[in-house]
């Protein structure tokens, strides 16, 4: 399998689609996913766009039970081939009647995994003969019993959050930090231009707006730019604290004077 590092940045709001997606993408909505994580589901379906066109998200499996289906089997084939010729093999090895999934290790003996469906003797030993033919050593066989699949937990919600922690963060040299945060129900900078909340002390002159995504599309900030709640917000922070700086579109205890 070939491997394209990807320049997509993932920050909390993609994280938590891709373990609600892991988790059930079959019953998962956007606005589902949106209530979550206080933004916007026209939001949410862009960001998924983008991690499908990114290659992060390659797609969405229905995991089958074939012994159930039609009293069919699954075999698992652990195999060893060449490290060279791995990419090349799993490409020929899609092509066998049967095989439902191929799995390519980077590394060591064992190296190849192969999953396949057959119902007979017969079928199993035809796949066999097709492994062989195309030189690769079978080193076990075993039937499989169960597969099950879980969300990367590393990538759900943390309730012990505070409420305005970023949705993604980045120090850079200097003392500057570049923050994305999701503006809350109620913060003090909702229904506010950006020139009215610098007139009010409601934003941290410390912190520049350099970039608002509403309803899946990317605004650029201008001073008459009102800010509304579901926006992330992406903004650099020059002060000590980047809480400070974010304080205004996540807490509701700021009065509007």
């Amino acid at each position: 399998m070939s491997h394209t590092i990807s320049n997509y940045r993932l920050d909390d709001i993609d994280r938590r689609i891709i373990h609600a997606l892991m988790a059930d993408a079959r019953n998962t909505s956007a606005p589902m996913i949106a209530e979550q994580v206080n933004v916007s589901p026209a939001t949410i379906r862009n960001r998924i766009k983008q991690l499908e066109e990114q290659g992060i998200v390659r797609g969405y499996y229905a995991s089958i039970d074939f012994e159930r289906a039609e009293d069919k089997l699954t075999y698992l084939y652990i195999c060893t081939v060449p490290a060279t010729d791995v990419e090349h093999l799993a490409q020929e090895i899609r092509n066998i009647r049967g095989v439902v999934n191929v799995r390519e290790l980077v590394s060591g003996t064992h190296n190849l995994h192969i999953m396949a469906v057959g119902e007979t003797t017969t079928e199993f030993k035809r796949i066999m003969r097709s492994l062989t033919e195309l030189n690769i050593e079978v080193v076990e066989k075993s039937l499989v019993q169960n597969e099950v699949f879980e969300p990367y937990a590393q990538y759900g919600a943390d309730d012990a959050a505070p409420a305005w922690e970023p949705t993604d963060f980045l120090r850079l040299a200097g003392g500057t930090d570049v923050v994305e945060v999701s503006v809350s129900e109620n913060a003090p900078i909702v229904d506010l231009s950006l020139a009215e909340a610098a007139e009010r002390d409601v934003i941290d002159e410390d912190a520049l707006v350099v970039a608002i995504e509403r309803d899946g599309r990317v605004l650029t900030p201008r001073g008459e730019t009102v800010i509304q709640q579901n926006d992330v917000i992406t903004l650099i922070s020059r002060g000590d604290e980047p809480s400070e700086a974010i304080e205004a579109f996540h807490t509701a205890n700021q009065s509007r004077v």
